[in-house]
């Protein structure tokens, strides 16, 4: 009944939606087949986009031709800079979202897709010849053929879900869990784990007092995630923050003992850096408070999501202690809290492609590898629906580097060293995150993205002109100089030290209290060229020309560990066999089976030392 596709996408979440359009943009034959099409792009935990690091990630996607930064900007009901009061590199975008407006423009970008097909069942198996995948099973019975296949499974395989001492399957409140999948990837050699995560209540806005809250506005002059096709807001919701108190601490201490934290009845890890409200209590005792963010869900409703509020407490216990906190006093919940237990597979069985090492053809993405955040996930599932299609045609793949993009962190991180608690990107992961900023996405990976064809003429040469004006103004700053009777004037005012010569009006651009606007009223000429030329090219040429010396330094440092990655590693090689490898870098390298030698560098356990004997080996 349904012909065979280049490739087949599991699941229809974050990973799954990026996957499935990725692929037919780049004129490939795309199934995306999910248990409930109603779900489509669901936001199953908090309304929102971004943040420190996911705001990077979210950037590059739409650098590379993605839909995530587009789709959140359609759908945004406020955006927020954060850690504007640092630098750059440290910039990150963040928007506050309609859950359901989400969903639907999801929806419609996949639709009009002409080569996104969609189905709605699910599967149950796939199906493998000769160590390579052919195709899916579904519970319909049906088996879909095709040359790759996508697993973006989320929390669905063997999902439980605790609220209290209630134990129920699921992938997600009110939806099925998936059996059999799991069991038939262990029959093929697999290895799985189980992971944890969690979701607040949702309480009615209605019954809030917000009065006895902080107003959290967005910015005063919002920008927006994608570099090309929106618009950024005219009118935004406010979020609201509220606290804690030793009052709703101890209300929430009577359930412990009925808590599945602590009972015994989850045994598997959680995100560290994103814990429940008990887990909090219980391991930052000292603490009387906790901050308690009030998010709204929407344009249109009253639902208010509670972030930091995070539990799987039995539901009168959640409701008594969210009462005690200011503001909640006569709250009313529209759902309990919940956490959720799932199978993962460790990514270090994962090649740089995300295909797996066991069977040619497929490929894992988003929470299957152990990963948390709809951004993790969704540009998992980009790059596994590019090189998915890639290897459907015979073509050579599409990797990152770590110094190229967060992106490259991520899956390197995942596959080098694995993790054993859901993985959530940071801007302390990345070693050259003064190079990875999110201003500079576009000139970073638009080429890229537009030599793979997922990126448009028209974006490819917005970002070119961005390029050519920012070189430009460089240029006339770096020139033209400036005398001390005209330049001290402005530099009094700002309380920054005289010149006593003529100088550069790049020089000027380095001093910490100094802006490029301060340095264009120096110059008639720049000022004049700085009024032809976009917002965001001023603004890269003032990160550019201020940072510029940490800038060559982390270029001059990445180009040296490219390198080691250009050294290629035979797949089959034996490292047992070499005799002055330690036993650790013998064991660890085995079971990664890194691509370079740059990557074995990186694995946990090998020494300096091991990675000479390689080189040496490798005749290098």
């Amino acid at each position: 009944m349904l012909k065979k596709y280049d490739v087949i996408v599991v699941g229809a979440g974050h990973a799954g939606c990026e996957a499935a359009n990725a692929v037919g943009k780049l004129g490939g034959s795309v199934l995306l087949l999910t248990s409930n099409m109603g779900t489509i792009a669901q936001m199953s935990c908090n309304p929102a986009m971004g943040g420190v690091a996911k705001g990077q990630i979210i950037r590059e996607i739409d650098a590379l031709g993605g839909g995530s930064g587009y789709v959140s900007d359609l759908s945004a009901i406020q955006f927020r800079m954060l850690n504007r009061s640092k630098g750059p590199a440290m910039w990150s975008p963040r928007t506050q979202n309609d859950r359901l407006l989400f969903a639907q423009e999801w929806r419609f970008l996949l639709e009009r897709n002409t080569m996104v097909d969609f189905w709605q069942d699910t599967c149950v198996g796939v199906e493998v010849e000769k160590e390579s995948v052919v195709g899916v099973k579904t519970s319909m019975g049906h088996v879909i053929k095709a040359s790759t296949v996508i697993l973006t499974s989320g929390t669905f395989l063997n999902g439980l879900i605790h609220i209290g001492e209630k134990q129920f399957g699921g992938g997600r409140a009110g939806e099925k869990a998936v059996q059999g999948i799991t069991e038939q990837l262990l029959s093929f050699g697999f290895e799985s784990g189980r992971m944890k995560t969690g979701t607040p209540p949702r309480v009615d806005g209605r019954s809030l007092d917000y009065s006895k809250m902080e107003e959290q506005f967005g910015d005063e002059h919002p920008s927006k995630f994608s570099f090309f096709n929106t618009s950024p807001l005219t009118k935004q919701r406010s979020c609201y923050i509220t606290y804690t108190n030793e009052n709703t601490h101890e209300a929430l201490k009577e359930g412990f003992n009925r808590s599945p934290m602590f009972n015994g009845s989850i045994k598997s890890t959680g995100p560290r850096y994103c814990p429940s409200i008990e887990d909090k209590i219980s391991r930052f005792s000292s603490r009387d408070r906790h901050q308690i963010f009030v998010e709204p869900e929407g344009w249109k409703t009253v639902e208010m999501y509670i972030n930091g509020f995070s539990t799987s407490l039995p539901e009168e216990v959640q409701e008594k202690a969210l009462r005690l906190i200011p503001g909640f006093e006569k709250s009313k919940m529209f759902r309990p809290g919940y956490a959720i237990e799932y199978d993962y597979f460790p990514p270090t069985q994962l090649s740089q492609t995300l295909e797996t090492k066991c069977i040619r053809g497929l490929f894992f993405a988003g929470q299957i590898n152990g990963t948390t955040g709809y951004e993790e996930a969704a540009c998992q599932g980009l790059m596994a629906g590019v090189n998915a299609f890639l290897k459907s045609k015979n073509k050579e793949p599409f990797v990152l580097s770590r110094s190229e993009a967060y992106i490259g962190v991520l899956i390197d991180d995942l596959i080098t060293k694995g993790t054993e608690e859901p993985y959530r990107m940071f801007t302390s992961r990345a070693e050259y995150r003064i190079l990875l900023r999110q201003d500079n996405a576009d000139i970073r990976l638009s080429q890229l993205g537009y030599s793979l064809g997922l990126l448009s003429s028209e974006s490819h040469e917005k970002v070119q002109i961005k390029i050519k004006e920012t070189e430009s103004l460089k240029k006339s700053l770096q020139k033209e100089g400036v005398d001390p009777e005209k330049a001290n004037t402005y530099l009094e005012k700002k309380k920054s030290s005289p010149i006593k010569q003529k100088v550069r009006l790049s020089s000027l651009i380095t001093r910490p209290n100094i802006t490029i606007d301060d340095v264009l009223n120096m110059s008639a000429d720049s000022k004049n060229l700085a009024g032809k030329i976009s917002e965001e090219a001023i603004s890269q040429t003032e990160i550019q020309l201020k940072y510029d010396g940490y800038i060559n330094r982390e270029e001059s440092v990445a180009k040296k560990m490219s390198r080691l990655d250009s050294v290629k590693i035979p797949i089959d090689l034996e490292y047992k066999k070499l005799k002055n490898l330690s036993s650790e870098a013998k064991e660890k390298l085995s079971i990664i089976k890194p691509s370079t030698i740059g990557q074995a560098s990186r694995v946990s356990g090998v020494s300096p030392s091991d990675i000479s004997v390689l080189l040496v080996f490798m005749g290098r």
